[in-house]
């Protein structure tokens, strides 16, 4: 078989891969929960976006010591390496992701007129679930 053949024949399966709405959807998925926990967790030092110690329901604040915002730079932390989790292991980052989410949700629940964000964060869960099971399938198709 001459290069040329072997090259055409490698690159049809790979052309197919990158065409299929399922592979892209999963790119697509786990670039967005690997950069955007990445960017809010390290805003939590820098406060730039929003002030995000005006987030955490009183109750929370009551329960871990130190002040609001020193809850924030642990919360920071935990975004910062469930995005790393994500972009290395997907299959178990984006449960980590929405298991973290699911936890955001109960807080903003808890502070009135935040229950818009909650709702947003409520799709974002789905999307980190969507992008757990789009893993876990690639995961097994490469098994078999």
């Amino acid at each position: 078989m001459s290069s040329a053949t072997t090259s055409t024949t490698s690159a049809a399966p790979r052309r197919a891969m990158l065409t299929d709405p399922g592979r892209q959807a999963f790119v697509i998925l786990r670039a967005a929960f690997t950069v955007a926990p990445v960017l809010f967790g390290l805003d939590k030092f820098a406060n730039l976006l929003t002030d995000w110690p005006a987030y955490l329901a009183p109750w929370i604040d009551g329960l871990v010591p130190g002040s609001a915002q020193a809850a924030m730079y642990a919360v920071g932390v935990v975004e910062i390496a469930a995005g790393l989790t994500v972009a290395l292991a997907p299959r178990f980052g984006a449960w980590l992701v929405a298991g973290w989410l699911a936890g955001i949700i109960v807080n903003l629940l808890t502070v009135p007129g935040h229950y818009d964000i909650a709702l947003r964060d409520f799709g974002l869960l789905l999307g980190a679930v969507a992008l757990a099971r789009l893993a876990q399938h690639r995961h097994a198709g490469r098994r078999s």
